[in-house]
Protein backbone atom coordinates (compact mmCIF):
# COMPACT_ATOMS: atom_id res chain seq x y z
CA UNK A 1 0.00 0.00 0.00
CA UNK A 2 1.09 3.62 -0.45
CA UNK A 3 1.96 4.06 3.21
CA UNK A 4 4.64 1.42 2.79
CA UNK A 5 5.57 3.02 -0.53
CA UNK A 6 6.43 6.31 1.15
CA UNK A 7 8.66 4.55 3.63
CA UNK A 8 10.32 2.62 0.83
CA UNK A 9 11.00 5.85 -1.07
CA UNK A 10 12.70 7.27 2.01
CA UNK A 11 14.79 4.13 2.32
CA UNK A 12 16.07 4.48 -1.24
CA UNK A 13 16.77 8.17 -0.89
CA UNK A 14 18.41 8.18 2.53
CA UNK A 15 21.04 5.49 3.05
CA UNK A 16 21.54 6.60 6.64
CA UNK A 17 17.99 5.95 7.82
CA UNK A 18 16.72 3.45 5.27
CA UNK A 19 13.74 1.19 5.68
CA UNK A 20 14.97 -2.21 6.69
CA UNK A 21 12.39 -3.53 9.13
CA UNK A 22 10.93 -6.92 8.42
CA UNK A 23 7.20 -6.57 7.91
CA UNK A 24 6.57 -10.04 9.31
CA UNK A 25 5.10 -11.54 6.16
CA UNK A 26 7.07 -13.30 3.47
CA UNK A 27 5.99 -14.87 0.20
CA UNK A 28 8.36 -17.73 0.90
CA UNK A 29 6.54 -18.71 4.10
CA UNK A 30 3.31 -20.63 4.18
CA UNK A 31 0.98 -18.29 6.05
CA UNK A 32 -2.71 -18.85 6.67
CA UNK A 33 -4.22 -15.80 4.99
CA UNK A 34 -7.79 -14.73 5.65
CA UNK A 35 -9.73 -12.82 3.02
CA UNK A 36 -12.89 -10.80 3.60
CA UNK A 37 -15.13 -13.33 1.77
CA UNK A 38 -13.67 -16.09 3.96
CA UNK A 39 -14.37 -14.11 7.12
CA UNK A 40 -17.92 -13.38 5.99
CA UNK A 41 -18.55 -17.04 5.20
CA UNK A 42 -17.27 -18.12 8.61
CA UNK A 43 -19.37 -15.57 10.49
CA UNK A 44 -22.57 -16.15 8.52
CA UNK A 45 -22.26 -19.89 9.12
CA UNK A 46 -21.47 -19.85 12.81
CA UNK A 47 -22.44 -16.54 14.41
CA UNK A 48 -24.75 -17.27 17.36
CA UNK A 49 -27.01 -14.28 16.67
CA UNK A 50 -27.89 -15.72 13.27
CA UNK A 51 -28.48 -19.15 14.82
CA UNK A 52 -30.83 -17.56 17.36
CA UNK A 53 -32.82 -15.90 14.56
CA UNK A 54 -33.00 -19.18 12.65
CA UNK A 55 -34.32 -21.00 15.72
CA UNK A 56 -36.96 -18.29 16.09
CA UNK A 57 -38.00 -18.91 12.49
CA UNK A 58 -38.38 -22.61 13.24
CA UNK A 59 -40.58 -21.70 16.20
CA UNK A 60 -42.75 -19.59 13.90
CA UNK A 61 -43.08 -22.55 11.56
CA UNK A 62 -44.63 -24.40 14.49
CA UNK A 63 -46.93 -21.46 15.20
CA UNK A 64 -48.10 -21.53 11.57
CA UNK A 65 -48.74 -25.26 11.78
CA UNK A 66 -50.76 -24.85 14.95
CA UNK A 67 -52.74 -21.90 13.57
CA UNK A 68 -54.03 -24.06 10.71
CA UNK A 69 -55.35 -26.85 12.93
CA UNK A 70 -59.04 -27.17 13.61
CA UNK A 71 -60.52 -27.57 17.07
CA UNK A 72 -60.74 -31.08 18.44
CA UNK A 73 -64.10 -32.78 18.98
CA UNK A 74 -65.08 -33.90 22.45
CA UNK A 75 -66.69 -37.16 23.48
CA UNK A 76 -69.07 -37.09 26.40
CA UNK A 77 -71.08 -39.74 28.21
CA UNK A 78 -73.83 -39.45 30.82
CA UNK A 79 -75.87 -41.94 32.86
CA UNK A 80 -79.21 -41.12 34.44
CA UNK A 81 -80.53 -43.24 37.30
CA UNK A 82 -78.32 -45.78 38.97
CA UNK A 83 -80.93 -48.57 38.75
CA UNK A 84 -80.20 -50.87 35.86
CA UNK A 85 -83.83 -51.29 34.87
CA UNK A 86 -84.50 -47.56 34.57
CA UNK A 87 -81.01 -46.45 33.40
CA UNK A 88 -80.73 -43.86 30.63
CA UNK A 89 -77.27 -43.83 28.97
CA UNK A 90 -76.18 -41.15 26.49
CA UNK A 91 -73.00 -41.05 24.41
CA UNK A 92 -72.41 -37.85 22.47
CA UNK A 93 -69.79 -36.40 20.11
CA UNK A 94 -69.43 -32.60 20.16
CA UNK A 95 -67.66 -30.69 17.38
CA UNK A 96 -66.97 -26.96 17.82
CA UNK A 97 -67.20 -24.94 14.59
CA UNK A 98 -65.30 -21.65 14.38
CA UNK A 99 -67.33 -18.88 12.79
CA UNK A 100 -66.54 -15.35 11.69
CA UNK A 101 -63.25 -16.19 9.88
CA UNK A 102 -61.26 -16.81 13.05
CA UNK A 103 -59.17 -19.66 11.65
CA UNK A 104 -58.30 -17.76 8.46
CA UNK A 105 -57.26 -14.66 10.41
CA UNK A 106 -55.21 -16.79 12.78
CA UNK A 107 -53.42 -18.44 9.84
CA UNK A 108 -52.71 -15.07 8.21
CA UNK A 109 -51.29 -13.66 11.45
CA UNK A 110 -49.05 -16.71 11.86
CA UNK A 111 -47.89 -16.45 8.24
CA UNK A 112 -46.97 -12.80 8.70
CA UNK A 113 -45.10 -13.75 11.87
CA UNK A 114 -43.11 -16.30 9.86
CA UNK A 115 -42.32 -13.67 7.22
CA UNK A 116 -41.19 -11.32 9.99
CA UNK A 117 -38.88 -14.04 11.31
CA UNK A 118 -37.35 -14.31 7.83
CA UNK A 119 -36.75 -10.57 7.84
CA UNK A 120 -35.12 -10.88 11.25
CA UNK A 121 -32.67 -13.41 9.81
CA UNK A 122 -31.88 -11.07 6.90
CA UNK A 123 -31.38 -8.20 9.37
CA UNK A 124 -29.06 -10.27 11.56
CA UNK A 125 -27.03 -11.32 8.53
CA UNK A 126 -26.69 -7.70 7.42
CA UNK A 127 -25.59 -6.70 10.91
CA UNK A 128 -23.03 -9.50 11.09
CA UNK A 129 -21.75 -8.72 7.59
CA UNK A 130 -21.25 -5.07 8.58
CA UNK A 131 -19.52 -6.05 11.82
CA UNK A 132 -17.24 -8.51 10.02
CA UNK A 133 -16.37 -5.98 7.33
CA UNK A 134 -15.53 -3.32 9.88
CA UNK A 135 -13.52 -5.72 12.05
CA UNK A 136 -11.67 -7.09 9.01
CA UNK A 137 -10.54 -3.65 7.87
CA UNK A 138 -9.59 -2.79 11.43
CA UNK A 139 -7.25 -5.81 11.32
CA UNK A 140 -5.83 -4.56 8.00
CA UNK A 141 -5.28 -1.11 9.50
CA UNK A 142 -3.67 -2.64 12.60
CA UNK A 143 -1.35 -4.67 10.39
CA UNK A 144 -0.32 -1.54 8.53
CA UNK A 145 0.24 0.36 11.79
CA UNK A 146 2.40 -2.44 13.10
CA UNK A 147 4.47 -2.38 9.91
CA UNK A 148 4.81 1.37 10.15
CA UNK A 149 5.87 1.15 13.77
CA UNK A 150 8.39 -1.58 12.95
CA UNK A 151 9.76 0.57 10.14
CA UNK A 152 10.23 3.53 12.44
CA UNK A 153 11.92 1.34 15.03
CA UNK A 154 14.43 0.43 12.36
CA UNK A 155 14.82 4.06 11.41
CA UNK A 156 15.32 5.05 15.03
CA UNK A 157 17.98 2.35 15.49
CA UNK A 158 19.90 3.60 12.48
CA UNK A 159 19.56 7.18 13.66
CA UNK A 160 20.92 6.20 17.08
CA UNK A 161 23.93 4.51 15.48
CA UNK A 162 24.50 7.56 13.30
CA UNK A 163 24.36 9.82 16.35
CA UNK A 164 26.83 7.55 18.16
CA UNK A 165 29.26 7.76 15.25
CA UNK A 166 29.00 11.54 15.09
CA UNK A 167 29.52 11.85 18.84
CA UNK A 168 32.59 9.65 18.63
CA UNK A 169 33.85 11.77 15.76
CA UNK A 170 33.29 14.88 17.86
CA UNK A 171 30.89 16.43 15.40
CA UNK A 172 27.94 16.74 17.76
CA UNK A 173 27.27 16.91 21.46
CA UNK A 174 26.57 13.67 23.41
CA UNK A 175 23.18 15.19 24.10
CA UNK A 176 22.26 14.33 20.51
CA UNK A 177 22.93 10.65 21.21
CA UNK A 178 20.79 10.80 24.34
CA UNK A 179 17.97 12.36 22.39
CA UNK A 180 18.20 9.66 19.74
CA UNK A 181 18.04 6.90 22.36
CA UNK A 182 15.00 8.49 23.99
CA UNK A 183 13.35 8.74 20.58
CA UNK A 184 14.15 5.09 19.87
CA UNK A 185 12.60 4.00 23.19
CA UNK A 186 9.47 5.98 22.42
CA UNK A 187 9.16 4.37 19.00
CA UNK A 188 9.63 0.91 20.51
CA UNK A 189 6.75 1.58 22.91
CA UNK A 190 4.58 2.57 19.98
CA UNK A 191 5.56 -0.62 18.17
CA UNK A 192 4.55 -2.69 21.21
CA UNK A 193 1.23 -0.89 21.41
CA UNK A 194 0.64 -1.47 17.70
CA UNK A 195 1.32 -5.19 18.13
CA UNK A 196 -1.14 -5.42 21.00
CA UNK A 197 -3.75 -3.46 19.05
CA UNK A 198 -3.36 -5.95 16.20
CA UNK A 199 -3.91 -8.88 18.56
CA UNK A 200 -7.06 -7.26 19.93
CA UNK A 201 -8.37 -6.56 16.43
CA UNK A 202 -7.74 -10.16 15.37
CA UNK A 203 -9.56 -11.51 18.42
CA UNK A 204 -12.49 -9.14 17.86
CA UNK A 205 -12.80 -10.39 14.28
CA UNK A 206 -12.60 -14.06 15.22
CA UNK A 207 -15.21 -13.59 17.95
CA UNK A 208 -17.80 -12.91 15.24
CA UNK A 209 -17.73 -16.58 14.30
CA UNK A 210 -17.05 -17.76 17.87
CA UNK A 211 -13.63 -18.98 16.85
CA UNK A 212 -10.02 -18.30 17.61
CA UNK A 213 -7.74 -15.93 15.71
CA UNK A 214 -5.81 -18.78 14.07
CA UNK A 215 -5.05 -16.87 10.87
CA UNK A 216 -1.65 -15.29 10.32
CA UNK A 217 -2.63 -12.39 8.11
CA UNK A 218 -5.73 -10.61 6.90
CA UNK A 219 -5.36 -10.41 3.13
CA UNK A 220 -6.65 -7.26 1.53
CA UNK A 221 -5.94 -3.62 0.82
CA UNK A 222 -7.23 -0.62 2.71
CA UNK A 223 -6.70 1.48 -0.39
CA UNK A 224 -9.19 -0.61 -2.36
CA UNK A 225 -11.90 1.90 -1.54
CA UNK A 226 -15.60 1.04 -1.87
CA UNK A 227 -17.86 3.02 -4.14
CA UNK A 228 -21.40 4.19 -3.45
CA UNK A 229 -24.26 5.49 -5.62
CA UNK A 230 -25.87 8.83 -4.95
CA UNK A 231 -27.67 9.40 -1.66
CA UNK A 232 -31.04 9.62 -3.42
CA UNK A 233 -30.57 6.13 -4.86
CA UNK A 234 -29.53 4.78 -1.49
CA UNK A 235 -32.66 6.28 0.05
CA UNK A 236 -34.77 4.36 -2.45
CA UNK A 237 -32.94 1.14 -1.54
CA UNK A 238 -33.44 1.89 2.14
CA UNK A 239 -37.21 1.62 1.73
CA UNK A 240 -36.74 -2.07 0.85
CA UNK A 241 -34.43 -2.85 3.76
CA UNK A 242 -35.28 -5.91 5.91
CA UNK A 243 -35.69 -3.71 9.00
CA UNK A 244 -38.39 -1.55 7.42
CA UNK A 245 -39.97 -4.52 5.69
CA UNK A 246 -40.17 -6.28 9.03
CA UNK A 247 -41.86 -3.20 10.55
CA UNK A 248 -44.43 -3.19 7.73
CA UNK A 249 -45.05 -6.90 8.27
CA UNK A 250 -45.63 -6.19 11.94
CA UNK A 251 -48.32 -3.68 11.00
CA UNK A 252 -49.98 -6.28 8.81
CA UNK A 253 -49.75 -8.87 11.57
CA UNK A 254 -51.26 -6.47 14.11
CA UNK A 255 -54.09 -5.61 11.72
CA UNK A 256 -54.79 -9.31 11.25
CA UNK A 257 -54.75 -9.88 15.01
CA UNK A 258 -57.21 -7.00 15.41
CA UNK A 259 -59.44 -8.65 12.81
CA UNK A 260 -59.13 -11.95 14.66
CA UNK A 261 -60.10 -10.37 17.97
CA UNK A 262 -63.07 -8.70 16.29
CA UNK A 263 -64.12 -12.05 14.80
CA UNK A 264 -64.10 -13.55 18.28
CA UNK A 265 -67.18 -11.48 19.02
CA UNK A 266 -69.03 -13.95 16.84
CA UNK A 267 -69.70 -16.97 19.05
CA UNK A 268 -68.66 -20.41 17.89
CA UNK A 269 -71.22 -23.10 17.23
CA UNK A 270 -70.99 -26.56 18.74
CA UNK A 271 -72.72 -29.39 16.87
CA UNK A 272 -73.54 -32.52 18.87
CA UNK A 273 -74.52 -35.96 17.63
CA UNK A 274 -74.86 -39.15 19.61
CA UNK A 275 -77.03 -42.03 20.79
CA UNK A 276 -79.13 -42.66 23.86
CA UNK A 277 -80.03 -46.05 25.35
CA UNK A 278 -83.32 -46.20 27.27
CA UNK A 279 -83.00 -49.32 29.37
CA UNK A 280 -86.57 -49.09 30.68
CA UNK A 281 -88.10 -49.05 27.20
CA UNK A 282 -85.35 -51.15 25.65
CA UNK A 283 -84.78 -48.80 22.74
CA UNK A 284 -81.90 -46.75 21.28
CA UNK A 285 -82.49 -43.15 20.24
CA UNK A 286 -80.45 -40.70 18.15
CA UNK A 287 -79.47 -37.46 19.83
CA UNK A 288 -78.70 -34.19 17.99
CA UNK A 289 -77.91 -30.83 19.45
CA UNK A 290 -76.62 -27.32 18.85
CA UNK A 291 -75.10 -24.99 21.40
CA UNK A 292 -73.88 -21.43 21.13
CA UNK A 293 -72.61 -18.98 23.78
CA UNK A 294 -74.65 -15.85 24.33
CA UNK A 295 -72.28 -12.80 24.25
CA UNK A 296 -74.01 -10.80 26.91
CA UNK A 297 -71.11 -9.83 29.17
CA UNK A 298 -67.91 -10.88 27.38
CA UNK A 299 -67.86 -9.45 23.86
CA UNK A 300 -64.05 -9.51 23.72
CA UNK A 301 -64.07 -5.73 23.89
CA UNK A 302 -60.84 -5.49 25.91
CA UNK A 303 -58.82 -7.63 23.52
CA UNK A 304 -60.18 -5.69 20.54
CA UNK A 305 -59.15 -2.41 22.12
CA UNK A 306 -55.65 -3.78 22.82
CA UNK A 307 -55.24 -5.13 19.28
CA UNK A 308 -56.30 -1.84 17.67
CA UNK A 309 -54.00 0.17 19.94
CA UNK A 310 -51.06 -2.09 19.16
CA UNK A 311 -51.76 -1.68 15.46
CA UNK A 312 -51.61 2.10 15.83
CA UNK A 313 -48.44 1.71 17.84
CA UNK A 314 -46.85 -0.37 15.05
CA UNK A 315 -47.65 2.37 12.53
CA UNK A 316 -46.05 5.03 14.71
CA UNK A 317 -43.01 2.81 15.25
CA UNK A 318 -42.61 2.41 11.48
CA UNK A 319 -42.70 6.19 10.98
CA UNK A 320 -40.13 6.71 13.73
CA UNK A 321 -37.93 3.95 12.36
CA UNK A 322 -38.03 5.41 8.85
CA UNK A 323 -37.00 8.82 10.16
CA UNK A 324 -34.19 7.34 12.25
CA UNK A 325 -32.83 5.19 9.43
CA UNK A 326 -32.93 8.01 6.89
CA UNK A 327 -31.08 10.22 9.36
CA UNK A 328 -28.46 7.54 9.98
CA UNK A 329 -28.09 6.92 6.27
CA UNK A 330 -27.46 10.60 5.59
CA UNK A 331 -24.94 10.80 8.43
CA UNK A 332 -23.04 7.70 7.29
CA UNK A 333 -23.04 8.92 3.70
CA UNK A 334 -21.53 12.22 4.79
CA UNK A 335 -18.97 10.32 6.86
CA UNK A 336 -18.08 8.16 3.85
CA UNK A 337 -17.75 11.25 1.67
CA UNK A 338 -15.65 13.16 4.22
CA UNK A 339 -13.33 10.22 4.87
CA UNK A 340 -12.90 9.65 1.13
CA UNK A 341 -11.98 13.29 0.59
CA UNK A 342 -9.62 13.25 3.56
CA UNK A 343 -7.87 10.14 2.30
CA UNK A 344 -7.53 11.67 -1.16
CA UNK A 345 -6.03 14.89 0.24
CA UNK A 346 -3.59 12.96 2.41
CA UNK A 347 -2.56 10.74 -0.47
CA UNK A 348 -2.02 13.50 -2.98
CA UNK A 349 -0.73 16.40 -0.85
CA UNK A 350 0.08 15.75 2.78
CA UNK A 351 1.92 12.43 2.61
CA UNK A 352 4.24 13.47 -0.25
CA UNK A 353 5.02 16.72 1.58
CA UNK A 354 5.73 14.97 4.88
CA UNK A 355 7.87 12.41 3.09
CA UNK A 356 9.90 15.12 1.34
CA UNK A 357 10.37 17.02 4.60
CA UNK A 358 11.62 13.91 6.35
CA UNK A 359 13.97 13.09 3.48
CA UNK A 360 15.41 16.61 3.51
CA UNK A 361 15.85 16.58 7.31
CA UNK A 362 17.58 13.19 7.20
CA UNK A 363 19.97 14.29 4.47
CA UNK A 364 20.65 17.56 6.25
CA UNK A 365 21.39 15.71 9.48
CA UNK A 366 23.81 13.41 7.65
CA UNK A 367 25.58 16.42 6.19
CA UNK A 368 25.65 18.25 9.52
CA UNK A 369 23.28 21.01 8.49
CA UNK A 370 20.45 20.09 10.88
CA UNK A 371 20.37 18.81 14.40
CA UNK A 372 18.65 15.61 15.43
CA UNK A 373 15.56 17.41 16.74
CA UNK A 374 14.77 18.46 13.16
CA UNK A 375 14.93 14.82 12.09
CA UNK A 376 12.72 13.75 14.98
CA UNK A 377 10.12 16.41 14.20
CA UNK A 378 10.05 15.44 10.53
CA UNK A 379 9.82 11.76 11.46
CA UNK A 380 6.97 12.39 13.87
CA UNK A 381 5.11 14.48 11.30
CA UNK A 382 5.44 11.74 8.71
CA UNK A 383 4.30 9.07 11.15
CA UNK A 384 1.28 11.12 12.17
CA UNK A 385 0.36 11.77 8.53
CA UNK A 386 0.59 8.07 7.75
CA UNK A 387 -1.55 7.20 10.79
CA UNK A 388 -4.09 9.83 9.77
CA UNK A 389 -4.17 8.34 6.28
CA UNK A 390 -4.87 4.89 7.71
CA UNK A 391 -7.65 6.31 9.88
CA UNK A 392 -9.22 8.04 6.87
CA UNK A 393 -9.14 4.83 4.83
CA UNK A 394 -10.62 2.90 7.73
CA UNK A 395 -13.33 5.56 8.08
CA UNK A 396 -14.35 5.01 4.45
CA UNK A 397 -14.73 1.27 4.98
CA UNK A 398 -16.57 1.69 8.29
CA UNK A 399 -19.11 4.09 6.78
CA UNK A 400 -19.59 1.81 3.78
CA UNK A 401 -20.18 -1.19 6.04
CA UNK A 402 -22.66 0.73 8.18
CA UNK A 403 -24.59 1.84 5.11
CA UNK A 404 -24.70 -1.80 4.03
CA UNK A 405 -26.14 -2.70 7.42
CA UNK A 406 -28.83 -0.05 7.09
CA UNK A 407 -29.77 -1.24 3.62
CA UNK A 408 -29.65 -4.88 4.65
CA UNK A 409 -27.08 -5.97 2.09
CA UNK A 410 -23.33 -5.98 1.52
CA UNK A 411 -23.50 -3.28 -1.18
CA UNK A 412 -20.95 -3.32 -3.96
CA UNK A 413 -17.60 -4.87 -3.34
CA UNK A 414 -14.62 -2.61 -2.80
CA UNK A 415 -13.19 -1.16 -5.99
CA UNK A 416 -9.46 -0.50 -6.47
CA UNK A 417 -8.44 3.11 -6.20
CA UNK A 418 -6.28 3.55 -9.27
CA UNK A 419 -5.72 7.26 -8.89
Amino acid sequence: MRVTYYLASIALAVPLISLGADSGFSADNAYNKLSLPDALALALAANPNILVAEREREANVGISMQAATRRNPTLSSSIEDTRNANRLTTIQLNQPLELGGKRQARMEAAGLGLDAAEMDIATRKAEIAAAVTTAFYEVLAAQERMQLAASFVNLAQRATRAAENRVQAGKVSPVEETKSRVAESSVRIEATQARRALNVARQRLAALWSGSADFDEAEGSLESLPILPELAELSVQLAQSPVLERARLEIGRRETIARLETAKRVPDLTVSVGAQRNQELGINQAVFGLSVPIPVFDRNQGNIHEAVSRTDKARVELAALQLSMHTNLSAEYEQWLASSQEAEALRLDILPGASSAFEAAAKGFEMGKFNFLDVLDAQRTLFQAQSQYLNALLGVHRAHAEIGRLLGNSLQAAQPNNK
